[in-house]
């Protein structure tokens, strides 16, 4: 069992929050969290899960079932399943706020985020907190070292893939994953997609991660139609399996490039999506440095303090910020990431620094020691920078 840093967040949001959501795709380990939070609050949670029909058959008075068991808290996972509740939920935490009882009552857990925070943003609004869940990052892992930390890049945060016996078991675990996922999983969640069309969109995206998203030419090589290739990213990215990273757009009175970046949120699936089963197929395919720097983005974007946010940053003259981050007016930090163990910067990197006005520029590379690099850029190991980030005071 690895220790999740999400663990005490999500136990101190109960303390603040009558009801916290745990968002996240499906087997990044949700459950698994929801039950170790379970053991140390009494009396012991109840646990129902919406997919099973008798759980779901225990909420036909919904109402009523929450009122014969106030006082303990009720764990509701894949809720997405049944958005008839959110507004009992509403009703059930009003009353009891009447009451005096403020916090803790409900702990629900999702597989989708946009219908599910739209659903609960009518009704619960100021009621529940959101806590995202990640696959595995690099602090988390027990391992330490660079090998360490390519296991991980190579087969993904997913905590069964990433804890196989082998490459092999976790490559085929991945496989698995990804038919289900498109055979069973997708299809509840929008209308019916042919399974033969989402893997191959899935996997051109795969070959496309870190590159901008160019949907017109995506549809036109599926022979798709623009609005149906949008919509099938939108749900791929519903789902928390991949991520669009969009273009800082502040006034710096250049030609700024407008169309966003797009990520396989788990790197796992990336390699697997491209038949990619040993560190050796990674470091020898094309890929390799996309990957590496969609691996560092994702672990990065897992620590992000509150009120930070992210983009790249690239201007038609060639200026370019692989990463952005950004906290009020004025607090900016410049991320380059480059996975050689011997990093350099391009004269990109620095013009983009003096038109946003970064504070603080790094360079995030895959080696493991933190040294000065020209004009106040740090280059930092990985485990390093996700430390410094969720060490930044809220």
């Amino acid at each position: 069992m690895i220790p999740r840093i999400a663990h005490e967040e999500i136990k101190e949001l109960l303390e603040d929050f009558p009801a916290v959501g745990i968002l996240g795709p499906r087997q990044i380990g949700k459950t698994t969290l929801a039950d170790l939070i379970s053991e140390s609050i009494h009396p012991k949670p109840i646990y129902l899960d919406l997919e099973d029909p008798l759980d779901v058959a225990k909420l036909s008075d919904a109402a009523a079932y929450f009122e014969a068991h106030k006082g303990r808290l009720i764990i509701l996972d894949e809720i997405h399943r049944v958005p008839e509740l959110f507004p009992v939920l509403r009703g059930v935490i009003d009353r009891r706020r009447r009451e005096g009882m403020r916090t803790g009552q409900f702990l629900i857990l999702g597989s989708a985020s946009l219908d599910l925070l739209k659903q609960s943003s009518e009704t619960l609004a100021g009621r529940i907190a959101y806590r995202e869940l990640s696959g595995f990052v690099v602090n988390e892992i027990t391992e330490i070292g660079r090998a360490a930390q390519e296991k991980l890049w190579l087969r993904g945060g997913f905590p069964d893939s990433f804890l196989a016996k082998n490459d092999l078991n976790s490559f085929r675990w991945r496989l698995n994953f990804i038919n289900t996922y498109i055979e069973r999983d997708i299809p509840q969640f929008g209308p019916r997609i042919p399974t033969v069309l989402l893997r191959r969109l899935w996997t051109m995206l795969a070959h496309l991660s870190g590159s901008q998203l160019n949907t017109a030419q995506l549809g036109a090589n599926l022979d798709i139609a623009l609005p149906t290739v949008k919509r099938y990213v939108d749900l791929l990215e519903e789902l928390f399996l991949i991520r669009t990273l969009r273009p800082w757009a502040g006034n710096v009175g250049k030609r700024l490039v407008r169309t966003p970046k797009v990520y396989i949120r788990d790197s796992g699936l990336t390699h697997a999506l491209l038949n990619l089963a040993t560190l050796d197929d990674l470091l020898g395919h094309p890929i390799v440095g996309h990957s590496w720097e969609g691996f560092v983005i994702e672990n990065l974007l897992s620590a992000l303090p509150l009120g930070m946010t992210a983009w790249y940053y690239r201007t038609s003259a060639g200026a370019e910020i692989d990463l952005v981050l950004e906290r009020g007016m004025n607090e900016r930090y410049a991320i380059e990431i480059k996975r050689s163990l011997s990093p350099s910067l391009s004269k990109g990197f620095y013009l983009g620094c003096d038109d946003i006005g970064a504070e603080k520029r790094y360079l995030v590379y895959s080696g493991n020691e933190r040294f000065p690099l020209a004009k106040d850029v740090t280059a930092i190991p990985l485990v390093e920078m996700v430390n410094e980030l969720m060490n930044l005071k809220i």
